[in-house]
């Protein structure tokens, strides 16, 4: 589906909310052919830069546009949106606890199983209740759907006989609804569920033969907990441990960097290691080309896959659909607002699979999935390596699993994913569309906070990566910065936000490189950090031997989320362009708790 032509783009909106159509363009002018794909391209970031109030700029946050007015605005400015409302009617079917508790979810990353509405059909407090719709306090004894078993298993042993006979129906029916969603062959593949993503990249770890095939090579601009798991038990075999560099202003990859360490420099083919590639940043929003699994494969690479940050139905795009990687992971929560415990997935290519070795320790993380009705029970938490993995996300604590009278797939024999049904639904390119229409509003409206009665007209918002452009993620990365230009610790915009009913994230940038034109900018965001070799190093000072580290607030957009959603995040951020916005709200706390708050 094209996005909206020039004539559009200029001509989009006629009711006043945006009479000055353009400003200065993020994107270099260049020319362009039109009808061309890049033509298109440069028509939707025309038409984004149109899609807010006069002037562009915004210095006061009680000046922002009504929701109504802009929303119209939006509506005109992409005319493709609208194909997208089945998104809403989903939505509003099937997730009304959004709207009824005014939640803003922007901190999910993964797919969600099951949705609000199957969950409150299972509970018979809420279906036995007068209201029409269940109270919050009512749900608090929801079903799992399922529990989690461990199990002490070798991974070897697993991918042989873990398909056999005595698999539970209910997760052969799972792991077969998950396989056809994420658009792999049972023919080609073992699949494994792991209790979280970082046990499976701990169990790939673990069981790939880095004694001999030493290279572990990672393409991530932020830090991974899941990644460093993976380091961690690399190193202990013998791994050398490398990383992709990236450049500001829109952290692409080093290229040059990147190939120099990927191409082999011996003629005669060798297994060099592990190469572990994002399709594209869960922080940033920035896309990677798949040609960089192409080449890491012609130079002797095994190729792992971390479909992670995809969003639903990208395994379906012709690049993913036709490259086939030795190792891929992914991971699931179950519904998306209410309850984000779930689990991981490694699917191991049946032709790779001899390339892993044996160990000898038990696969850690490996557990069953069985059917559960009941309200998961949490037993107290012990010290071991099961518990340290689980703060992740998709994390899901060890249930005690117990006898049930009424075991979730004996009340529904055809085992139902509306989760994922609703994904499929839409579809890729309607989700795709969705995705793009909004990031780019959201980024757009960042960028146009300034701080007031500032003689060099500070921002109030830095995005990292990539800004409005047809080709990104549906993730930003971004910090809050005051009227004298510094920031504004990314932890308390998450709290504030929190209170707001708006949950973000933060994330920590790496392997950044800052060049001399960025070295105000590298002296100003110097983080504290721990160096890889253990201990706490400050980044981002000169002289230092490792990158700079950023700490930023990170917004993921999901398959529910809509324009309400965006304008109620971009509402709470302008908030900042008020100097006494934070100690107006410390107070506020302490007169609402009688008690102060650190901030």
């Amino acid at each position: 589906m094209p996005p909206p032509r020039n004539t559009e783009a200029s001509h989009a909106c006629f009711h006043g909310c945006c009479p000055t159509p353009f400003r200065d363009l993020p994107e270099s002018q260049t020319t362009v052919i039109p009808g061309s794909a890049d033509a298109s391209r440069h028509d939707f970031v025309v038409a984004t830069v149109s899609s807010l109030h006069p002037n562009a700029y915004f210095t006061n946050h009680e000046s922002l546009p009504s929701f109504k007015e802009l929303f119209a605005c939006f509506n005109e400015v992409y005319p493709q949106f609208s194909q997208t409302n089945l998104g809403d009617r989903i939505r509003d079917r099937e997730y009304y606890h959004l709207s009824l508790s005014k939640h803003v979810c922007l901190d999910y990353i993964g797919h969600g199983l099951f949705s609000f509405s199957q969950m409150e059909s299972q509970h018979p407090v809420a279906s036995s209740s007068s209201s029409p719709l269940p109270s919050f306090q009512s749900l608090t004894l929801e079903p799992s759907f399922f529990n989690i078993s461990y199990k002490s298993v070798k991974l070897n042993s697993q991918i042989l006989y873990g398909n056999g006979s005595q698999e539970l129906e209910f997760e052969s029916k799972l792991k077969k609804r998950i396989m056809d969603f994420m658009n792999i062959s049972e023919s080609d593949y073992f699949m494994v569920f792991t209790a979280n993503q970082s046990s499976a990249f701990k169990l790939l770890a673990e069981y790939y033969p880095f004694q001999s095939d030493r290279d572990l090579l990672t393409v991530y601009d932020h830090e991974s907990e899941a990644v460093k798991v993976m380091i961690d038990s690399s190193k202990k075999k013998g791994a050398h441990v490398s990383s992709a560099e990236f450049r500001l202003p829109n952290l692409g990859i080093q290229t040059a960097k990147l190939r120099k360490k990927m191409v082999s420099k011996k003629r005669k083919k060798q297994n060099r290691g592990l190469f572990v590639f994002p399709p594209q940043s869960r922080v940033t929003g920035s896309r990677y080309s798949y040609q960089w699994m192409t080449m890491a494969r012609e130079n002797g690479w095994h190729v792992m896959l971390d479909a992670c940050a995809l969003g639903p139905k990208d395994m379906e795009t012709l690049g993913l659909s036709l490259f086939k990687p030795d190792f891929l992971i992914c991971s699931f929560f179950k519904i998306v607002g209410e309850n984000p415990s779930g689990f991981g997935c490694l699917f191991i290519k049946k032709s790779s699979a001899s390339v892993l070795q044996d160990s000898t320790s038990t696969g850690v993380g490996i557990v069953s999935l069985v059917p559960a009705s009941g309200p998961s029970q949490l037993p107290e938490e012990s010290e071991n390596e099961e518990t340290q993995l689980k703060k992740t996300e998709g994390t899901n604590p060890k249930s005690e699993i117990k006898e049930l009278e009424t075991p979730f797939e004996s009340r529904n024999s055809a085992l139902e994913c509306r989760g994922l049904d609703h994904a499929d639904s839409l579809g890729q390119i309607l989700i795709s569309i969705r995705a793009k229409c909004l990031i780019n509003w959201l980024v757009n409206a960042l960028i146009s906070l300034r701080h007031p009665n500032s003689e060099a007209s500070v921002s109030a918002v830095k995005i990292y990566g990539p800004k409005i452009t047809f080709d990104r993620g549906p993730a930003v990365a971004f910090n809050v910065i005051d009227w004298k230009g510094e920031k504004i610790d990314p932890a308390l915009v998450q709290k504030l936000a929190d209170r707001n009913n708006i949950s973000l994230s933060v994330g920590l940038l790496q392997h950044v490189e800052f060049s001399d034109k960025h070295e105000e900018e590298r002296e100003m965001m110097f983080e504290i950090g721990t160096g890889e070799e253990g201990g706490t190093q400050i980044s981002g000072q000169r002289g230092d031997k490792i990158p700079p580290r950023i700490n930023v607030v990170t917004v993921t957009l999901g398959l529910l989320t809509n324009f309400e959603d965006v304008y109620r995040l971009w509402a709470f951020v302008s908030r900042f362009l008020d100097a006494d916005f934070v100690e107006k709200e410390r107070w506020r706390y302490k007169a609402l708790n009688q008690k102060t708050i650190e901030l």
